[in-house]
């Protein structure tokens, strides 16, 4: 079995000038690019009003999955970690603007401005740490915290992905949730080897009847339930997993004694720690007042 690109080097360098024009001169790549975009965009269900919309397309290396989206007639933002990816991209005259950008970094848009997003094959990237500065849930909060500010509310995104495990998986549908998007894991065709595919459908914004995830593909095309998907335990025949925001609330630990100087202490240079502006300690910090002040 060959190995996983992202187990052999960081995208930047795997996907060197002469990776980056073999993967885009196969039909075979080009084929199964073109189809796992279309269904991305059918998963964003965006409205059928004929209104171009401004959508992100999040490792869009030499621009496959962006071409789907101009042929349905919209505009779009492209990053890449890698820059032959780019170079060839812009040697192919794509039509949506590219960006040199590591998404592990957050993404630098204004707030609101972005109708929709679609990832094929990226995000499980950011699960490794390609560099001793890399921690995998840092990176995968600057992302999906980013990406949550940059979308539009009611927006969605949709990112195929292949996860190496379940904890994989779970820490990108954590850190997405964390994040405040709704949504879950949809796996078309679940019980086939080659067609088995995993897209992360996220609504940004609380949960809703429209942030319920869609249903996937089955053997036949036809919609799959999570009941139809069987009662076995194995990863490999799970259909559909859904998560929303809604999570149970911490219950504060509240003693006899209350909140004492030491924990006041604590708090305020944690504050002072986010650079927030924190009155200085003194004498009367923590001390507890009298009944009549």
């Amino acid at each position: 079995m060959a190995s996983r690109p992202e187990n052999l080097a960081p995208p930047e360098i795997f996907y060197n000038d002469a990776e980056a024009r073999k993967y885009t001169s196969s039909s075979r790549i080009i084929n199964i690019q073109s189809k796992l975009s279309e269904r991305a965009l059918e998963l964003l269900a965006l409205p059928d009003d004929d209104v171009p919309r401004l959508l992100l397309d999040i490792g869009c290396g030499s621009g496959l999955s962006g071409e789907t989206l101009t042929e349905n007639g919209h505009q779009w933002i492209g990053l890449d970690i890698s820059p032959s990816m780019l170079d060839i991209a812009v040697e192919r005259e794509v039509e949506g603007d590219l960006m040199l950008h590591d998404m592990g970094q957050g993404l630098p848009f204004r707030p609101g401005t972005i109708d929709g997003a679609i990832s094929i094959s990226a995000v499980q990237w950011l699960c490794n740490a390609d560099k001793s500065s890399h921690e995998p849930r840092k990176r995968l909060k600057a992302f999906f915290g980013s990406l949550y500010r940059c979308l539009a509310r009611g927006a969605k995104a949709a990112f195929q992905m292949y996860p190496e495990n379940m904890n994989q998986r779970e820490l990108i549908l954590k850190a997405a949730m964390q994040a405040g998007f709704a949504g879950g894991v949809v796996v078309d065709y679940p019980h086939s080897t080659k067609s088995r595919k995993e897209f992360l459908v996220l609504t940004c914004g609380p949960p809703s009847v429209n942030t319920a995830v869609p249903k996937a593909k089955g053997e036949e095309g036809e919609s799959c339930s999570e009941d139809e998907s069987g009662d076995g335990d194995d990863e490999e025949h799970q259909t559909v997993s859904i998560s929303d925001r809604h999570r149970p609330k911490k219950r504060q630990k509240t003693g006899k004694k209350g909140k004492g100087r030491q924990w006041i202490l604590k708090k305020k240079e944690q504050m002072r720690g986010k650079g927030h502006n924190v009155p200085p300690d003194t004498r009367y910090t923590g001390r507890k007042r009298k009944a009549k002040f």
